[in-house]
């Protein structure tokens, strides 16, 4: 089979598309015919040795995939090859079969095609692990959203609006504000003025943002400690704007702020049952057409280093992906 292979961690552009050998499925395990992927910027930056997580060399990329159950391995009950389905594995779905422990799997909603399976799980399931399980979002407070119009933003842009809350939310151009606006946002601010405070302040009648959800970090999570309303969350899903912020924990004590680290994988690692609880939540959520991802656009197989392109420019709205 073909498959995407990192050599060396470094540029993206090294990447190579290999011919090796189809996997099966040990005990517990399910093979996967991969029919679409969804490359994120955890991927670019774990090929390019960047993630908290280095897997051991070659290694094929990328985490989000929808396909076809081929073949499972002894003992596994929950599926049967001609099953329609979608998962995340840590690394190795940038290939056109791969074997994934059943736990792991879901079935493909029926309302979904192959690409917005591969769309869904990372960005629906980061969003809710923050808003719901880590953050306590409730139906009438002020939900915040940097970094809007990526897929884990707008993620949080519509489960926000889903849970009653009023959404906030920026983004970089009319085009991103555009989209932003359709999934559901009820305010939409530009990105491009670094000082936001004042617009949230007004917007919230001096109170602040009650759930500040910031993949961005950086001058954006300076900036929002001063728009966070007393007894406020602070949701750190990530670093996209480069710097790791430090925290004047001065502001912490006069607000009583939570600053709330959030890894939704590592949440389902660490507490399976909660885990489980999410992926069900988000089954839910798919079927009854509440939760949708925004597909920037389509592409194939060959074309995951211009995929990385788009990325790497910041040019993706919502999620890009390959199917074939």
């Amino acid at each position: 089979m073909r498959a995407w292979r990192c050599a060396a961690f470094g540029e993206y552009q090294q990447l190579s598309l290999e011919t090796i050998a189809r996997p099966a499925p040990a005990p517990g395990e399910v093979a996967v015919t991969v029919h679409a992927i969804a490359p994120g910027f955890p991927d670019m930056l774990m090929v390019q040795g960047l993630y908290q997580l280095k897997p051991p060399l070659p290694f094929t990329p990328c985490a989000d995939f929808s396909g076809v159950v081929s073949e499972v391995g002894e003992g596994v009950s929950a599926f049967k090859p001609g099953d329609r389905v979608m998962g995340v594995v840590r690394f190795g779905a940038a290939a056109e079969t791969l074997t994934v422990k059943a736990s792991d799997l879901l079935p493909l909603p029926g309302r979904f095609e192959f690409a917005d399976g591969a769309a869904y799980l990372v960005a629906y399931k980061t969003a809710y692990v923050a808003l719901v399980v880590r953050g306590g979002l409730k139906a009438g407070e002020t939900l915040l959203v940097h970094g809007a119009a990526g897929g884990v933003g707008l993620a949080a842009v519509e489960l926000g609006k889903h849970l009653g809350a009023t959404v906030i939310a920026l983004a970089s151009s009319e085009e991103k504000r555009a989209v932003v606006k359709a999934k559901g946002a009820d305010h939409v601010l530009d990105a491009r003025e670094s000082r936001f405070r004042d617009a949230v302040k007004a917007l919230t009648n001096g109170r602040g943002a009650d759930v500040i959800y910031d993949p961005v970090g950086a001058e954006v999570f300076d900036e929002s400690l001063h728009c966070i309303a007393v007894f406020g969350r602070l949701l750190v899903v990530g670093f996209a704007g480069g710097r790791i912020p430090q925290l004047p924990v001065n502001l912490a004590l006069l607000k009583q702020i939570a600053i709330v680290g959030v890894r939704a994988g590592e949440y389902g690692r660490q507490f399976p049952a909660g885990g489980a609880a999410v992926n069900q939540a988000l089954l839910q959520l798919a079927e009854a057409g509440h939760c949708t991802p925004h597909i920037h656009a389509a592409y194939g197989f060959e074309d995951l280093i211009h995929v990385f392109d788009r990325i790497a420019a910041r040019e993706v709205i919502g999620r890009v992906v390959m199917h074939w």
